[in-house]
C-alpha cells in the first residue's frame, strides 16, 4: 500500500510529513484531557492507521493535521508539524488545507452542497487547490479525479446532485474532492463507515491508487482494525486518548445468530406474515427525480421482530427505510403498520433512526432541547412531565442526567447515537427503522448499541428493521434477512437460511466478502 518502498525510505530522510509531539487536548471548561501525550510521526509514501472505540481520541488526532479540535475543546500543550508548519496557525492552515494535507471525513454525504451539482463542486475545489484555471483544464482535471475514483466522468453524471448519489458514489466523490489539490498527507475518518463489505474492499484499491506514487502519505483512521491492518504499514490503537499499543487490534469472533443461543431475551422467530400484526410493504416503487430506485417491493415485517436489510451501496436500502417511517413519497404502493387493539402512540408508529447522528441533531442546541422538543410538540407533556420523560428516556439508552446539558460536538460517536434514539423514542414509536446506526462506531460501542435495542425491543415490545452492510451483526441478532440488488427483492427468508445456503449470486458474493464465517454450519 505504501507504494515504491525505495522512493518512500529516500524521503523519509527528509524528515517526517507530519509529527505530532505530547499533544494534549482537553474541554475547554476543564476536566480529563480527550487525547494525552500522543505522539506520532507520518512520512512520505507512509500508510498510518489508528483504532479504538468510540471516543478514544482517534478523531481529535486526525483533526490536529489539519489544525482543528471539536467544538468544546482545546490544545493544552504539545506541538503538531505538518510539512513543517504548525497547521493551528491560520496563515498556515490556509497554506496546508486541501493543498498539503486534506481531509475526507466518515459522512462524506454531509460535506457536499446538497444545491449544486457534483461536477460544479469538484471544479471549484479543483479551482481553489490547484494551478488548473482555464475552463477547459478544469473540466479535464475534474473528468480525471472522477475516473480516477473509479466514476463515471460523463456530462450526465457530473451534473446529478448529492441525492442522486448512493453512499458508496458519495464517498468515491467525496475522496475526488479531497484529492483535487493533489495533497501529500490524506487524513481519513472512517473511509469504510456505512458500506457494504464489496465497496469496502474496493476502497482499498482507490487508496492504492491514490498513493501509488510513494509519495503521498495517509493516517487511515477506522474501527474496523481487520480491514485497516489490511491497508496500513503501521497500526496504533488509543485507549481513553492514549496511545496504548502498535499492535493491530483484532475484532471478536462472530457468535452464532440469537435463535442458536440458549436463554436469549427477546421474541423468538414469528410466524411468517399469518397476523395483521406488523409493517406491510406492498408494490412499493420509489424515484428520486427520473430514476426508479425501488421496484415492486413487497415484504411483511412481523410485529416483534428484528430483519435486517442488506445489499450494495445503491441497491435501494435507504430509500426503502426512508418509505417505511413516511419520510420519502412512494411513486405506487404503500407501507402500513397495523396493530390490532394498540392505543395510538405520541408519534407516527414507525420511527427511522438515521446513519449520522451528527447531522440529525442540530449542533447548536443542547440534548435537552432536543429532547423535549418533541415532548411538549408531540406528547403535548407539560415543562416538568417533559424533563422527567427526556430523564427516563436517557435512562433506557444508557445515558444519565448530566449529558442534558451538553451539546452533540462534546458527546462521542457512541453518546450521539443513543441520544439519537432517546429522542425518537420520544415520539412513542412502535417501529425502529435503524440506517447504519452503528457504521460510524467500533466493534464494542456497535456492539452496545445493538444490545441497547435488543433490550428495548424486549421491554417495548418494539419491531427492529436494521438496515446495515454488517453481516456480522445480522448474523448475530437478526431473525429474517432481506437482500435488495437494484431495487428489487432478490432473497428474503430465515437468517440462518440465507447466511448459510444463499440462493442468489450477489448475496454469495456479500457473504465472501465478510470477514470470516457468520454461522455454524450443521454436519
Amino acid at each position: 500500500m505504501s507504494g515504491n518502498r525505495a522512493a518512500t525510505e529516500c524521503r523519509a530522510k527528509e524528515g517526517p510529513l507530519a509529527d505530532v509531539n505530547g499533544l494534549t487536548v482537553g474541554p475547554v471548561s476543564g476536566g480529563p484531557p480527550v487525547l494525552h501525550d500522543a505522539c506520532l510521526s507520518v512520512s512520505p509514501g507512509q500508510v498510518l492507521g489508528v483504532v479504538g472505540r468510540s471516543g478514544s481520541g482517534k478523531s481529535s488526532l486526525a483533526y490536529s493535521l489539519l489544525g482543528h479540535v471539536r467544538p468544546g475543546l482545546e490544545v493544552r500543550s504539545g506541538t503538531v508539524r505538518v510539512a513543517g508548519l504548525d497547521p493551528f496557525d491560520r496563515a498556515n492552515a490556509g497554506r496546508l488545507r486541501g493543498r498539503v494535507v486534506s481531509f475526507l471525513g466518515q459522512d462524506p454525504a454531509s460535506s457536499l452542497n446538497p444545491a449544486l451539482r457534483i461536477g460544479t463542486q469538484i471544479a471549484e475545489a479543483v479551482r481553489l487547490r490547484s494551478t488548473a484555471k482555464g475552463a477547459l483544464d478544469v473540466r479535464a482535471r475534474v473528468e480525471e479525479l472522477l475516473l480516477s475514483v473509479r466514476l463515471p466522468a460523463d456530462r450526465a453524471f457530473r451534473r446529478r446532485v448529492p441525492r442522486q448519489l448512493s453512499g458508496g458514489q458519495a464517498q468515491r466523490v467525496g475522496l475526488a474532492l479531497a484529492l483535487a489539490g493533489a495533497p501529500r498527507l490524506l487524513v481519513l475518518d472512517e473511509p469504510t463507515s456505512g458500506v457494504d463489505p464489496v465497496l469496502a474492499d474496493a476502497m482499498r484499491g482507490l487508496l492504492a491508487d491514490a498513493l501509488s506514487d510513494g509519495d503521498r502519505a495517509a493516517l487511515l483512521v477506522s474501527h474496523d482494525p481487520t480491514w485497516i491492518a489490511s491497508v496500513a504499514d503501521e497500526v496504533i490503537r488509543l485507549d481513553g486518548g492514549r496511545i496504548v499499543t502498535a499492535e493491530p487490534a483484532r475484532q471478536p469472533a462472530p457468535g452464532p445468530p440469537r435463535s442458536a443461543r440458549s436463554g436469549g431475551s427477546g421474541p423468538q422467530q414469528p410466524q411468517e406474515a399469518t397476523t395483521v400484526n406488523g409493517l406491510h410493504v406492498r408494490g412499493l416503487c420509489a424515484a428520486h427525480g427520473r430514476a426508479t430506485v425501488l421496484h415492486d417491493v413487497t415484504l411483511t415485517v412481523s410485529a416483534g421482530s428484528w430483519t435486517a436489510v442488506v445489499g450494495p451501496s445503491g441497491s435501494g436500502k435507504t430509500t426503502l427505510a426512508r418509505c417505511m417511517a413516511g419520510l420519502h413519497r412512494p411513486e405506487r404502493g404503500n407501507a402500513e403498520w397495523r396493530e390490532a387493539g394498540a392505543e395510538r402512540g405520541r408519534g407516527a408508529a414507525v420511527q427511522l433512526v438515521a446513519q449520522d447522528s451528527r447531522g440529525a441533531l442540530n449542533p447548536r442546541e443542547s440534548v435537552r432541547a432536543a429532547l423535549l422538543r418533541p415532548l411538549r410538540s408531540i406528547g403535548r407533556l407539560s415543562a416538568g412531565d417533559a424533563y422527567e420523560e427526556a430523564v427516563r428516556l436517557l435512562g433506557l439508552v444508557g445515558l444519565d442526567e448530566g449529558v442534558l446539558a451538553r451539546r452533540p460536538g462534546e458527546l462521542s460517536g457512541g453518546q450521539r447515537q443513543r441520544v439519537a434514539l432517546a429522542r425518537t423514542l420520544a415520539a412513542g414509536p412502535r417501529v425502529l427503522v435503524c440506517d447504519e446506526i452503528t457504521s460510524a462506531l467500533d466493534p464494542e460501542t456497535a456492539s452496545g448499541i445493538l444490545d441497547l435495542l435488543d433490550s428495548l425491543r424486549s421491554t417495548m415490545g418494539l419491531t427492529v428493521v436494521m438496515v446495515t452492510h454488517d453481516l456480522t451483526s445480522v448474523a448475530r441478532r437478526a431473525e429474517r434477512v432481506v437482500v435488495l440488488d437494484a431495487g428489487r427483492v432478490i432473497e428474503d427468508g430465515p437468517v440462518e437460511r440465507v447466511l448459510v445456503a444463499p440462493e442468489h449470486a450477489l448475496t454469495k458474493e456479500l457473504l465472501a466478502k465478510a470477514d470470516g464465517p457468520l454461522l455454524p454450519v450443521s454436519e
